[in-house]
């Protein structure tokens, strides 16, 4: 893999692109991967060397894993699984679960006999449920009591997260903490685990279409774990970092689950988000790093004052943002109001295994809009939807990523691997992105949400930058409403600020100001939020169902 280093004459040493091949390179410096074929992940990040002590703290009741506890309790859960269960390499595990200290526990024990895990939302359905069940196929299951429900009916032997198994439940087989006092034994069966082997098996969010599932390897998880160690310098610093977004998501375990274990700092646990719960956290565990949602961080902003009063936030030095790049107003909004605290920002999908562009300092997150850089050992291609040609610098066209993060296809489904990932392991995003003269990715809109008004396209995301600036507007979504004359054209879904009486042609008016006669809004519905998926992207064909269900 090439290097944007200026070695090559071909190479433009300040954006990356690549003339002789259109390819724009990473300008950061590569990830080191293990050399050793036969290595699985879990073995990979405990065999990492650190000086940290506390790997776990649950914020709800105080609890600790030191990393000695974790590796002993994930040595015990492999064991069980492997001489009570008989868990062979290539079987599907389900975990099913709101953010616990025994998240990664399960996940790195199931990864380190080289099973399979796959996750799921315990805010999805019994439906949603059952039919992540019947695709991915898992012979057994770890949930809470009060998940029981969901799966009641699958046939599954089912572990309960609990410290007691509930003997009228006869598919409960037994508890975690059971499994985590067994004797970890040296002897138990171990098949060989190869980096190439899937470790991980969860379902896309499915905004544009169908959930589908993706199929992750061991070298996919050591190429993130890789790059989180690298980007936040970790390495012989301990910092403590507050999980706020679910672990059963790629935000979550890319960063909590595995990534962060592996560099010896601390992770505070919240079961679910609640702002309060969080702050109090940042303060009771002097808290360094915040990821977040985009709503999150404005959140914070708009209520600043009221925080800071009641909070001690001095610890925090750095929150990370993901799901959707930030606008220069709420960036400056909030070194405004926390100017000691400074805003990285990243970009990736369930298919990159989280990884493909960030902004590693304050200097690069105020290139505003940006969802940073190329990540490390990463290659990226900007591709006219149209005619299939690689474009150069300042053209906006599909991101293409490829690297060693990017999945291997998506579960049972070749057409759909198909049309995602071409022959030389190029993957398809979806994004409309741009990257400029320095290298810096602008994402415009996802390629299938672009609204066609008469011809036009109309990206979706411009128009909600747009109403976000509006001192009255809270939140906003922009959709495309079916029409027959024209085809489609914008309506906004708007969240009004407390006190507001902001009206429909208000908001009209707002935006005809400021953009071309197509690009108009010419619907508007009030609501009390925006549907976003746990990375906070707009759940925009949850919107466009409502819209057409009124029609």
């Amino acid at each position: 893999m090439a290097e944007a280093t200026g070695k090559s004459p071909n190479i433009d040493p300040r954006s990356g692109f690549c003339k002789s091949n259109a390819t724009f390179y990473s300008k950061r410096k590569p990830v080191p991967l293990p050399s050793i074929q036969s290595i699985d992940v879990t073995t990979f990040i405990s065999s990492r060397a650190h000086r940290g002590k506390v790997a776990f703290i649950d914020a709800a009741t105080g609890r600790r894993l030191t990393f000695a506890d974790l590796w002993r309790a994930v040595d015990s859960v492999a064991t069980s699984l492997s001489e009570d269960f008989h868990i062979r390499k290539g079987h599907v595990i389900l975990l099913l679960t709101p953010n616990s200290i025994y998240f990664p526990i399960v996940c790195l024990a199931v990864m380190s006999i080289g099973a399979v895990i796959t996750t799921t939302n315990p805010l999805n359905t019994h439906r949603e449920i059952a039919k992540q069940i019947a695709d991915s196929k898992p012979v057994l299951a770890f949930t809470t009591p009060q998940l029981l429900s969901k799966i009641a009916d699958s046939n599954l032997p089912i572990v309960l997260l609990e410290s007691n198994t509930v003997a009228t439940k006869s598919k409960i087989v037994t508890s975690i903490e059971e499994m985590m006092r067994r004797e970890p034994s040296q002897i138990r069966v171990k098949e060989r685990v190869n980096q190439d082997d899937t470790a991980t098996l969860l379902y896309s969010s499915g905004t544009t279409g169908a959930s589908k599932g993706v199929v992750s390897s061991h070298r996919n998880l050591i190429a993130m774990v890789q790059t989180v160690v690298s980007r936040f310098n970790l390495d012989g610093r301990n910092e403590t970092f507050i999980c706020t977004v679910p672990m059963f998501h790629i935000y979550g375990l890319v960063a909590f689950a595995t990534g962060l274990i592996a560099s010896g700092s601390t992770v505070i646990i919240l079961s679910k988000f609640e702002m309060d719960e969080m702050l109090m956290a940042i303060q009771k565990f002097s808290a360094t790093y915040l990821p977040l949602v985009p709503p999150i961080l404005v959140a914070l902003v708009n209520n600043a004052a009221i925080i800071r009063k009641k909070y001690d936030l001095s610890s925090l030095h750095s929150v990370l943002s993901g799901g959707a790049p930030l606008s220069k107003e709420v960036i400056e909004g909030f070194l405004e109001k926390y100017p000691k605290v400074t805003i990285l920002q990243g970009y990736g999908l369930t298919e990159s295994t989280g990884i493909g562009a960030s902004s590693d300092s304050l200097e690069e997150s105020r290139r505003y809009g940006t969802a940073g850089m190329i990540s490390p050992s990463m290659e990226a291609k900007i591709v006219d939807p149209e005619s299939g040609e690689a474009l150069p610098v300042h053209r906006t066209g599909e991101l293409w990523l490829r690297g060693p993060s990017i999945m291997k296809g998506y579960f049972s489904n070749e057409e759909a691997t198909a049309s995602t990932l071409d022959s030389e392991g190029w993957l398809r995003t979806g994004d409309l992105c741009y990257i400029d003269e320095d290298g810096f990715i602008f994402v415009v809109d996802r390629l299938k949400e672009l609204i066609k008004y008469k011809g036009y396209q109309v990206p979706p995301a411009e128009l909600e930058a747009l109403l976000l600036t509006h001192p009255e507007i809270a939140d906003a979504a922009v959709i495309p409403f079916p029409d027959k004359e024209v085809g489609q054209f914008p309506m906004a879904y708007v969240v009004r600020k407390t006190g507001s009486t902001l009206s429909a042609s208000g908001v009209m008016d707002f935006i005809t100001k400021q953009v071309a006669p197509y690009k108009r809004i010419r619907r508007v519905a009030f609501v009390a939020s925006i549907p976003k998926n746990p990375s906070g992207k707009i759940l925009r064909k949850d919107l466009i169902k409502l819209a057409v269900s009124k029609m």
